[in-house]
């Protein structure tokens, strides 16, 4: 019989500090800013304040951008240009909220990001049809012309072709990195994680399919992330903790061949690089980019998807740790491993601890789901002798396929219609960021009503996911937020600008599920 106190056993970070438990809440993108970025605002705070109360060990927040030319879906929290009192206060307040009270011992780390090439047209934060910046001139979707001349006029009307990075360009992001980590200290965070995943800029570096510069950059493609990371730790004190969020490979977990088998073994080097720098806390293993986007699918509707990007990581995270173990001594304290991804059950966690594939788990949307999921766990192992083989999840995930593609003959109609995979994953997402808003908007409400739970309670209370929404209902939603910040000033302009995009939006994806889109 597994321990149940291996959830929730202190994990000791190189920079020193510690983090209490197993139990990270993963990075999500929440879509709750103001519309082309800006700070975080009363439902970051309403929404972090959901996860704070419940003893998570580390909070992540979702990706922040350091460049307001550079956004992914136009709501994103961003790095002000110019820091002051005034501009980091938001900032600040993020930072108290999810440390919680003073007997929360839980580390708030701010992600930092560039969106790269992956900026969009549309909502990006610049100019239509400016181009964006990456390492090399090569397109979004410029490789995805095997799926057909939908998706590629897809691609080519919602992305331009990227400005390739000048050596300026590339000391300015730099600099831009640094000026987020400095946020992060002056705001009060615990650290920051460097987005190295799912195609943006700082992994767009290290993938052959972006980067075909000719220069140093080139031949050592970790040279721009090492620069970042010497900046960084030049500018903070030692116990500043640096994670990042690494790739793992750019292809699809469900190919295999020789192609994928060099990819993981050029990961697992450059990893091995990094680890010798002996600058990083803590590496999050993950995949994919927005040309293969298994990160964002939904579990229930891909299951074998999902599995085998869940066996992939943790087979990768394994790897990682073996030889993390093999080559330090017990005196020294290397990087700690974060696996994310398909944890759903208690017996997730465990195994992923037993079996050594990591030393904290990441978790993303069961967060969502379950908000108070340290709570519950911690309530649950008081009582019951063994969670280890309890394979039921924390909450079911939802069904987004539209019911109508199931019955003939619209089965094999749909199964003929051309597909564009990046808007069928983004489904997902669109539902789980409306659940984010639904979750910071209860608690607003609850808060204004002055109907705060006692802490014996809290074990028991979580707010009921509305799976009455499906994939197209969570598309509409997503994109006509009635209570966007925006729209509390000017509601009539912005109003009519949201519908705008939203039509375009719709247009592009026709309000197809996720399911549709394999």
């Amino acid at each position: 019989m597994v321990s149940n106190d291996l959830l929730f056993s202190e994990q000791l970070l190189p920079c020193g500090k510690v983090v209490s438990n197993r139990l990270v809440k993963a990075a999500m993108y929440e879509h709750l800013s103001s519309i082309l970025g800006g700070p975080p605002n009363k439902f970051h705070y309403a929404l972090y304040s959901a996860w704070s109360e419940h003893n998570w060990g580390m909070i992540i927040t979702g990706n922040i951008q350091i460049s307001r030319e550079h956004l992914s879906l136009g709501r994103d929290m961003v790095v002000p240009k110019i820091l002051t009192d005034k501009t980091i206060q938001p900032f600040q307040k993020l930072a108290r909220i999810i440390h919680g009270n003073q007997a929360s011992d839980c580390l708030a780390i701010m992600q930092l990001s560039h969106a790269g090439r992956q900026s969009g047209n549309i909502l990006g934060g610049r100019l239509p049809f400016v181009s964006p910046l990456a390492p090399s001139a090569v397109r979004f979707g410029q490789n995805k012309r095997d799926e057909g001349i939908i998706s590629d006029v897809f691609h080519r009307l919602l992305f331009q072709t990227p400005k390739a990075m000048s050596s300026a360009d590339i000391d300015n992001v730099v600099s831009e990195f640094v000026r987020g980590t400095l946020l992060a200290l002056r705001s009060g965070f615990d650290g920051v994680q460097l987005h190295v995943a799912h195609g943006y800029l700082l992994a767009q570096f290290l993938s052959p399919k972006s980067n075909i510069r000719t220069d140093e950059y080139s031949y050592d493609p970790l040279l721009l992330l090492s620069r970042v990371v010497k900046a960084i730790r030049d500018v903070v004190p030692a116990d500043f903790i640096l994670g990042i969020k690494f790739n793992t490979g750019d292809y699809s977990v469900l190919e295999e061949g020789e192609a994928k088998t060099a990819q993981e073994e050029r990961a697992l080097a450059h990893l091995w690089q990094v680890v010798a720098w002996r600058t990083i806390d803590f590496i999050e293993i993950s995949g994919g980019d927005y040309e293969n986007p298994e990160f964002m699918l939904s579990p229930s509707s891909f299951t074998s998807t999902t599995n085998a990007r869940q066996a992939f990581f943790a087979q990768f995270s394994a790897k990682l740790m073996k030889a993390l173990s093999s080559k330090f001594s017990s005196n020294d304290r290397p990087p700690l491993v974060l696996l994310t991804g398909g944890l759903r059950t208690p017996a997730h966690l465990y195994t992923a601890l037993t079996a050594h594939h990591a030393h904290l788990l990441g978790i993303g949307r069961s967060s969502v789901l379950c908000p108070n999921l340290p709570t519950v766990l911690k309530h649950r192992q008081t009582v019951e002798a063994d969670l280890s083989s309890d394979l039921t999840p924390f909450r079911p995930e939802p069904d987004l396929s539209l019911s109508f593609s199931r019955r003939r003959p619209w089965e094999w109609i749909w199964r003929h219609v051309p597909k564009v995979r990046l808007i069928g994953a983004g489904v997902g997402m669109a539902w789980y960021a409306v659940m984010m808003r639904r979750l910071a908007g209860e608690r607003i409400r609850r808060d204004n009503d002055g109907n705060s739970r006692k802490i014996e309670d809290q074990a028991q209370y979580f707010l009921e996911p509305d799976y009455s929404i499906g994939g197209l209902g969570a598309i509409i939603r997503m994109w006509m937020w009635v209570n966007a910040p925006e729209l509390q000033q000017k509601q009539l302009t912005f109003l009519t600008l949201l519908i705008i995009f939203c039509l375009v939006l719709y247009m592009y994806s026709g309000g197809y599920s996720s399911q549709l889109f394999l």
